[in-house]
């Protein structure tokens, strides 16, 4: 298949597909920081979902569409307008003319103002001892079924009692631009387990298959 990845540098997911055989491409508007330069694409995803491709699989920034992003909205209205625009990348990947699509975010608005996820899976489903939700949008695509599931890794209490997994508050203290980075790379146990059970797409969306 030829298969878009796209809002992603870093290339774990291209790189599961191309382990697979299929002729899978990473797109973002920086570079990639992967092992492999000619697999990626520099620019905007918009402007390529028309071509011709078997499969779309989209990473659009949540910045503005996550539980916190939308926190922060109440408190900063101005940043409403910003995501608007991030709901209308969302929902024009998810709307592309491709047979087959997922479209990746965390838990957050869309799942009101689109519609709930098909499945939410987790890095400890798939052999990661982390725990961050991952909700999927698919499109002729079956929800992805654990391969292994591990435990859920240490959690932080926050001085106001709010828990939250131990491995993103210390990726927290780094810099901004460092923190967005790490919080937005595929954990690899989920990226395989794409490329494995979407090789083969069944041509139909299965039931929901939740386990948070």
């Amino acid at each position: 298949m030829r298969v878009l990845i796209a809002c992603e540098e870093s290339g774990v997911v291209t790189e599961a597909f191309r382990k697979k055989g299929h002729e899978a491409y990473s797109c973002d508007i920086i570079p990639t920081s992967g092992k492999h330069p000619e697999w990626h694409i520099q620019g905007d995803a918009l402007g390529i979902i028309k071509d011709t491709w078997d499969m779309i699989i989209a990473f659009p920034p949540c910045t503005y569409l996550c539980s916190m992003g939308v926190w922060w909205n109440h408190k900063r209205p101005e940043r409403w307008a910003l995501t608007e625009k991030a709901e209308e990348f969302f929902m024009a990947m998810y709307n592309a003319p491709v047979h087959y699509i997922a479209v990746e975010n965390p838990i957050g608005i869309m799942s009101t103002r689109f519609r709930k996820p098909d499945c939410i899976t987790q890095p400890w489903h798939h052999g990661e001892t982390y725990n961050k939700a991952t909700c999927l949008w698919l499109k002729n695509l079956a929800p992805l079924q654990p391969t292994n599931i591990v435990d859920k890794g240490d959690f932080y209490t926050k001085a106001n009692g709010a828990r939250m997994a131990k491995w993103s508050h210390i990726q927290s203290g780094t810099n901004k631009e460092k923190r967005a980075k790490i919080a937005s790379t595929t954990f690899q146990g989920i990226a395989n387990a794409m490329a494995d059970q979407w090789s083969n797409p069944v041509g139909e969306q299965l039931t929901t298959g939740d386990i948070s």
